[in-house]
C-alpha cells in the first residue's frame, strides 16, 4: 500500500477489552490514525460526524454486540460502504459466517497478532481504494454516456425539426404552424398524464413521443406536386384525391426508417400521427376511414391541434379566425371529426389554447426567397475560405430520414 493511502487512513477500533484496544493501537499507530472506542454506542456517535476508512469490530460486547453494530452500519447509507473486519475469540465459525453474511469484509481471531493485523488492515484498505477507484471510473463513464445520449437526443430533435420544417415550408409561409401544433398537443397530453381516464391512460414516454413527433404530421407533403399543393384556388376532385395520399407517403418514409433501425417508440408514434391525423371519429376521414378508438390516440390529439391551428392561422386564401370562433368549431365537430373526450380536455384549457394563438415570435421565421434577401444570410457554423477547411458531407433526404 502506498504511503499516501496509509497516511490518510483512519482506523476505528471497537472493543470492550482495553488490553485488546491498546494492543491494536500500539501496532497501528505508527502507520495509521487510530480511533479506539470501548462501546458500540460511542463508536456510532463518533461516526455521525466523522469519516473513517476501516472499522475493527469486536463481536462479544455488553449492551450492543458486534453483530448488532454491524447491522446498524449496513443499514445506514453513510456507513454501509466502510469495510469492517470482525474480531472474534469464538471457537465456532458461526459468528464469522453471520458477520460475513451481513456485510463484514473479513474477520480476525483474538488474541490479535501484530503481523496478521497489519496484513489484514493493509489488504482491506487497498481493496477499498480499488473499489473507490472503480466507482469513480463507473461514474465517469456514466457521465460520458449520459452526455453522449444527450447529444444523440439533441441530434434526433434537430433531425425531426428539419423534416418538419421542410414539410411545412411546402405550403406555409412561416414555421410557426408546426410549433403551435406542438404546443396545442402538449396541453392535451399534459392533461391526460395529470388526470388519467379509462381509454386515455398514457405513459410518460408515449406522451413525450407525441409531443416530439406531432410536428411531422404533414411529412407526406414533401411528395406532393407543387402545382396541386401550392394551387391558390379550389382543388378539383382529382387533385383533392392526390392530396389525400400525403399521409401514405409520409407513413411510408417512416415505415422504411423503422425497417432500417428496428422497433422504436418514437418512430412508431410518428407513424401513427402521420398516417392517421386526417382520420375522423365518425369514420369519414382518410386514408382508411377508421373511426373511434380504432384511430390511435396520438393521431386524435394531432387532428385537433392541426385543425385548430389551421383555423386560427392566416393563409393566402383566408383570414385567421378568432380563437373563440375556432374553439366553437372544434366543439361542434365532437363525435363527428374529433374525439369527444379530447374536446372536453380542450374546453378545460381554452385559455391555454387562446394564449398560444396570441404568442408572438414563437419561432424564428423560415427563410424563403420571397421573404428574405438570401445574399445577406449569415451561417454561424460553416468555415469557408480558410486553408485546410473541411468539406461538409453531402446528405440525401433519404439518409436524413434514416438518421431519425
Amino acid at each position: 500500500m502506498s504511503a499516501d493511502i496509509a497516511s490518510k487512513s483512519v482506523i476505528l477500533t471497537v472493543d470492550d477489552d482495553p488490553v485488546t484496544l491498546n494492543t491494536i493501537f500500539e501496532v497501528l499507530k505508527e502507520i495509521y490514525t487510530v480511533r479506539p472506542f470501548t462501546s458500540g454506542e460511542g463508536a456510532l456517535k463518533f461516526l455521525e460526524t466523522n469519516k473513517v476508512d476501516l472499522i475493527l469490530l469486536d463481536h462479544n460486547m455488553p449492551n450492543m454486540t458486534g453483530i448488532e453494530i454491524l447491522q446498524i452500519l449496513q443499514d445506514n447509507p453513510q456507513t454501509k460502504d466502510i469495510p469492517v473486519v470482525f474480531l472474534t475469540s469464538s471457537v465456532s465459525n458461526e459468528d464469522e459466517i453471520r458477520a460475513l453474511e451481513i456485510g463484514a469484509m473479513d474477520y480476525l481471531n483474538k488474541p490479535v497478532k501484530a503481523r496478521s493485523l497489519l496484513t489484514r488492515v493493509r489488504l482491506q484498505l487497498e481493496l477499498q481504494s480499488h473499489r473507490n477507484h472503480l466507482v469513480e471510473l463507473v461514474n465517469e463513464k456514466t457521465e460520458e454516456l449520459q452526455e453522449a445520449n444527450r447529444k444523440l437526443e439533441q441530434r434526433d430533435k434537430a433531425t425531426l425539426d428539419l423534416l418538419a420544417k421542410a414539410s411545412d415550408m411546402r405550403d406555409n409561409e412561416t414555421g410557426a404552424h408546426i410549433e403551435r401544433v406542438v404546443l396545442f398537443a402538449k396541453v392535451i397530453v399534459d392533461d391526460l398524464l395529470k388526470s388519467p381516464k379509462e381509454h386515455y391512460i398514457i405513459s410518460e414516454q408515449y406522451g413525450q413521443d407525441i409531443i416530439a413527433t406531432v410536428k411531422l404530421h404533414d411529412l407526406g407533403k414533401l411528395a406532393m406536386p407543387d402545382n396541386i399543393l401550392l394551387k391558390p384556388g379550389k382543388l378539383t376532385a382529382a387533385e383533392y384525391e392526390i392530396i389525400k395520399t400525403h399521409p401514405l407517403y409520409g407513413a411510408k418514409m417512416l415505415d422504411q426508417a423503422i425497417d432500417n433501425m428496428g422497433e422504436d417508440s418514437l418512430l412508431k408514434v410518428a407513424l401513427e400521427i402521420v398516417y392517421c391525423h386526417h382520420e375522423k371519429w365518425d369514420g369519414s376521414g382518410y386514408p382508411k376511414g377508421v373511426k373511434g378508438f380504432n384511430i390511435p390516440l396520438s393521431a386524435r390529439i394531432a387532428a385537433i391541434a392541426d385543425v385548430f391551428d389551421a383555423l386560427t392561422s392566416a393563409r393566402p386564401y383566408k383570414k385567421a379566425w378568432d380563437p373563440n370562433d375556432a374553439l366553437k368549431v372544434i366543439y361542434a365537430d365532437a363525435e363527428k371529426h374529433f374525439d369527444p373526450y379530447l374536446c372536453e380536455v380542450v374546453k378545460r384549457h381554452e385559455q391555454d389554447f387562446i394564449d398560444i394563438v396570441n404568442m408572438n415570435n414563437i419561432v424564428e421565421e423560415l427563410l424563403t426567397p420571397e421573404t428574405t434577401d438570401m445574399s445577406k444570410v449569415q451561417l454561424n457554423h460553416l468555415a469557408t475560405g480558410k486553408p485546410n477547411s473541411h468539406t461538409l458531407p453531402v446528405c440525401s433526404a433519404t439518409n436524413v430520414v434514416r438518421a431519425i
